[in-house]
């Protein structure tokens, strides 16, 4: 039963959801979100209890921008709509401070909490009208990034507080998946941890100082085994993303997605992923007037190439084919890393979350994630996490309103059932 102020109980467990930036840019008719109830109700009916966003928290109180008609944009032409959370099919025109004030009361109907994060060092900006909100964030020193953050964070929960809305809260995370972010930058490559430690403890303190009361933390893709002692000693919570790539690692390296010091293997791409009629990957680009957006996302250019391109199925039976090779150490990877993650929240005596998983980042309209290999990774990773006691966990990251594998219901009421069936 809600309580008395019309919350439910805070749950024993989180069952999330990944509506990152996608809640606001994927917000005019005819997209996702264009409808905030519809969203939440389709997700309660999934068996969530949680929503983890990118609360555009820089942009909404730190960036000095006027934010009461803000617009959101695809990233140009067709270029990026076959590309998974890039699809942005229409403009969005949002009063910002307004559109998170309309979620969190959603939420509160619904008897769900929110994970408030930040994608904003990471592409939200790529999104933006022009070039000026991924510039705010960009005259914000290095060092002072994380401080900042803390501040704008702690300016959107006094709102929240202001309209009786802030117990919707879970917690609040500085950052998403802060080490491939441009919270490294000025960072030597062999200091990122080390670096990131310090200027993140900061961060955490600031927010403390201003809310003691919630839960404070900042995310990490995938678990950086080895690196453990290096994060940040003062957070509430542990989070971390076990992507774990496996076979589809094995198709980033062979095709070079990530790798710009070396050639784009055009001939091998065309003739095992690509559909007929791809354009030379040189071609490939938004129009003139959108490509500063490219620069505003940690998104390469090669990537989001193919994957715009590639034929799914092509993409899908390609990692078929070879996954055999990488069955066993799929599942090695992913249980070391859980026990890693578990161990470290224990030290820490801090709270478990995996807010992302589990294979990778896939093409919008190929299936292998959404099939049976990864389904039975998705079932595998979910009871460990039970067995582990993690407090929050997640279906797969595509299982979203703004990915097709939302339409796979039972899949996703059957794994949230189990997990918050489970005996914490």
């Amino acid at each position: 039963m809600p309580d008395t102020d019309g919350f439910a109980p805070r749950p024993d467990r989180l069952a999330i959801t990944l509506w990152d930036f996608s809640w606001y840019v994927r917000s005019a008719p005819g997209e996702p979100f264009a409808d905030i109830d519809r969203a939440f109700t389709e997700a309660v009916e999934r068996g969530y209890n949680c929503v983890r966003i990118c609360a555009m928290p820089f942009l909404l109180f730190r960036s000095g921008h006027d934010t009461s008609r803000l617009t959101f944009h695809p990233l140009g032409g067709e270029y990026g709509q076959r590309t998974r959370w890039y699809d942005v099919g229409a403009v969005a025109e949002v009063d910002g401070r307004a559109k998170l004030l309309e979620l969190f009361r959603a939420a509160k109907r619904h008897g769900c909490t929110v994970i408030v994060s930040s994608w904003e060092y990471q592409q939200s900006p790529s999104f933006g009208a022009d070039a000026s909100w991924f510039q705010a964030l960009m005259d914000v020193a290095p060092d002072d990034r994380p401080v900042v953050l803390a501040d704008a964070l702690a300016d959107l929960v006094d709102l929240l507080r202001d309209e009786g809305l802030d117990r919707a809260v879970a917690f609040v995370e500085l950052h998403n998946e802060v080490q491939v972010t441009r919270l490294t930058d000025g960072l030597a490559e062999d200091d990122i941890f080390a670096g990131l430690q310090t200027r993140l403890e900061k961060g955490v303190d600031r927010f403390k100082q201003r809310h003691p009361d919630v839960p404070v933390t900042a995310n990490y893709a995938r678990v950086p085994a080895g690196q453990m002692r290096l994060l940040p000693r003062n957070v509430d919570v542990a989070v971390f993303h076990p992507y774990v790539y496996g076979v589809l690692g094995e198709l980033v390296e062979t095709f070079a997605l990530r790798d710009e010091s070396r050639p784009f293997p055009q001939r091998l791409a065309s003739e095992l992923l690509l559909r007929d009629g791809a354009p030379p990957f040189e071609h490939w680009q938004p129009p003139a007037e959108d490509r500063w957006r490219m620069g505003a996302t940690v998104m390469r250019a090669r990537e989001l190439y193919v994957h715009d391109w590639c034929d799914p199925a092509a993409w899908d039976r390609w990692l078929y084919e070879r996954y055999g090779e990488h069955h066993r150490s799929t599942y090695q990877l992913l249980d070391l890393w859980i026990d890693v993650a578990a161990d470290w929240a224990a030290a820490q005596s801090v709270p478990l979350v995996f807010g992302e998983g589990w294979v990778g980042y896939t093409p919008l309209y190929t299936s292998f994630e959404e099939g049976p290999i990864g389904q039975a990774i998705a079932r595998h990773a979910m009871r460990r996490s039970a067995d582990v006691g993690a407090w929050g966990t997640i279906v797969c990251s595509n299982a979203a309103p703004q990915h097709p594998m939302w339409g796979d219901v039972d899949l996703q009421r059957e794994l949230n059932g189990e997990f918050l069936g489970r005996s914490a």
